[in-house]
């Protein structure tokens, strides 16, 4: 079954929770908290989905005045489906959405430092975060 992408197709707070779930990132999001979920995925205002068939398979779940810079805030692929191109599609759907000169930004996972590099980012040291 042929995988499609969909931007800004409604998902459900449980879909991405599942998906959280399936791709590793649940651990860094807060999943017990379905409200917050919702939260997340109603106030973004870019979400590129991957889909196979009705099952959610990955997100790039983004927040962007269009123009200037994107937060993408979320990049989940299924386990399953990971290392098969999905997540490196889900950012070029992401980017076809942005003007050109549109800077994207993203905090990686752990897990992924090495990822980033091979599809072209590049590690900065000048990210600061408070709560």
């Amino acid at each position: 079954m042929k995988i499609e992408y969909i931007v800004n197709q409604t998902v459900k707070a449980q879909e991405f929770i599942n998906l959280l779930n399936r791709s590793g990132l649940a651990e860094r999001r807060p999943i017990n908290d379905p409200e917050c979920i919702d939260s997340m995925v109603r106030n973004s205002n870019l979400l590129v989905t991957a889909w196979k068939g009705d099952l959610l398979i990955g997100v790039a779940r983004s927040v962007t005045d269009f123009s200037y810079c994107c937060y993408l805030s979320d990049l989940a692929v299924d386990k399953a489906f990971q290392n098969s191109g999905i997540g490196k599609e889900l950012i070029n759907q992401t980017r076809s959405q942005l003007r050109h000169t549109c800077r994207l930004i993203l905090i990686s996972a752990p897990s992924a430092m090495d990822y980033y590099p091979k599809i072209g980012f590049e590690k900065l040291d000048r990210c600061w975060t408070i709560i």
